[in-house]
């Protein structure tokens, strides 16, 4: 069973203890490049040198032209990829829920939460509570036994998005998290992550193009590898 906390102990990249204040996640200096086994073909580097902290309480949004190294940045922050270079430091736990789901099509929905609860070191009733509350907010409780390959795309999602808040997680990282959401799931995602951040927990946020810049407390654009502030309506930066 993968660590789907992404936790490695034993990576000298990712330095735990080193966090001061209200800094919740940092990535110093990512650095990735991806070779290629082809003949006569490049190298590509993704990351030359991105930097990021997220703080507790806020919502930080990352914008980017596909392929600009947007899931490759949150893989590496989350543990699911190594950097080539850079350092990152965590100071809690981390909720992780990527574009392409990481579901098992075999297992009921219920199930799914039972075995993600198991690797999260959830208690079964602790699973059951946490996993009522998510299937009533996000409205998949009528679809909790059914197996994951019958649910619809958008409902996929929502169980993804479930997933991922399962063990009430002090950093949550998202990677095009709302696709495939209805209007009505759409506004309570947004409701969901007002709560979340009054709470402490801290959000970050990875999209082709983010609409409404007025939800996120900081905007970032990835460009040639490195991450900038980038500019509110009107020209003014995050």
């Amino acid at each position: 069973m993968p660590n789907m906390l992404g936790q490695r102990a034993s990576d000298p990249s990712i330095r735990p203890d080193d966090l001061a204040g209200d800094v919740l996640l940092r990535g110093d200096g990512l650095e990735k490049t991806y070779g290629s086994s082809l003949p006569f073909t490049r190298s590509v580097e993704v990351l030359t040198g991105a930097s990021l902290e997220l703080r507790r309480g806020e919502i930080v949004g990352i914008v980017g032209e596909n392929g600009s190294g947007k899931s490759t940045l949150l893989k590496l922050l989350v543990g699911a990829l190594d950097p080539d270079a850079g350092e990152i430091t965590r100071g809690g736990s981390i909720g992780w829920c990527p574009q392409e789901t990481l579901l098992y099509d075999r297992l009921t929905v219920r199930e799914t939460f039972e075995l993600f609860g198991e690797a999260y070191g959830m208690d079964a009733g602790a699973v059951a509570e946490a996993r009522d509350e998510l299937a009533e907010r996000l409205d998949f409780e009528r679809f909790l036994d059914y197996r994951v390959d019958h649910l619809s795309g958008g409902n996929r999602q929502k169980v993804n998005l479930g997933v991922s808040l399962l063990h009430d997680p002090d950093v949550l990282l998202l990677d095009e998290p709302y696709t495939g959401f209805d209007w009505d799931t759409y506004q309570t995602f947004w409701s969901l992550t007002e709560e979340l951040t009054a709470d402490g927990t801290s959000i970050g946020i990875i999209s082709h193009l983010v609409n409404e810049h007025e939800r996120f407390d900081r905007l970032y654009e990835l460009r040639d590898g490195k991450l900038e502030l980038a500019p509110r309506d009107g020209g003014e930066t995050a």
